[in-house]
């Protein structure tokens, strides 16, 4: 069936608005061909992705995010589940308060946090948590599960508390004073050079120790968002 996916772009990051009444494999060979032809737009750029209208399991959301890395250089951070969209959606055009309380909204199971943390400042979640803002020098971030900062992380952040060794961190501008997954912990290297540009990376866990590294295709193949 042709016609049957519609890809839009907003400040949200993309939306793939997929007809009722199509079938999974044809609407992966649409994303694909449809992908293809805008990849030159995306570029390396990392965006959110919603999903509307056919409901899809968790399995065809990954099959499809798939797709758009092998046929794209977009970067897919995060899910933005179509039941909390709204809330996702609020939460960015709201001004936050700059204050240690943090503005939070549930996402894909998660929490959802706009603003910058500034030096002091302490976000704590018992699951995933992503961040639309910068995390300073001298702000931590504790979750029991994934860390996704949708801007620059440069002060500390904890991980899979519970001892979850499988967890993740990933941010657009990867520096964090001290990084901890699990019961794994590591310092960041050198300090970037002065006009650098800003390169979304991962860390994860391997062989019991921590590496951090380009969210390329192949890394993100491995990662389940």
């Amino acid at each position: 069936m042709k016609n049957s996916v519609v890809v839009k772009g907003n400040k949200y990051g993309i939306v793939l608005s997929i007809k009722e009444d199509a079938l999974i494999e044809d609407i992966k060979i649409e994303i694909a061909d449809k992908i293809k032809e805008a990849s030159k737009f995306f570029k390396n750029a990392s965006s959110a992705i919603s999903f509307e209208g056919k409901r899809l399991s968790d399995d065809e959301k990954q099959q499809i995010i798939e797709i758009i890395s092998e046929n794209s250089d977009l970067n897919i951070v995060c899910i933005v589940d179509d039941e909390r969209k709204e809330e996702f959606k609020n939460a960015i055009e709201t001004k936050p308060e700059i204050s240690t309380e943090a503005m939070i909204a549930n996402v894909t199971g998660g929490q959802f946090y706009r603003g910058t943390l500034r030096s002091g400042q302490v976000l704590e979640s018992e699951s995933s948590v992503v961040i639309l803002g910068d995390v300073n020098p001298g702000a931590k971030i504790l979750s029991g599960g994934n860390v996704v900062v949708l801007g620059s992380l440069k002060g500390t952040v904890y991980a899979g508390l519970s001892g979850d060794e499988a967890a993740f961190v990933v941010a657009l501008d990867m520096w964090p004073s001290q990084i901890r997954i699990g019961d794994i912990i590591a310092r960041s290297g050198d300090k970037p050079k002065k006009h650098s540009k800003p390169e979304t990376k991962i860390a994860y866990v391997e062989d019991g120790n921590i590496y951090i590294e380009s969210f390329s295709k192949e890394v993100r193949k491995d990662i389940k968002l």
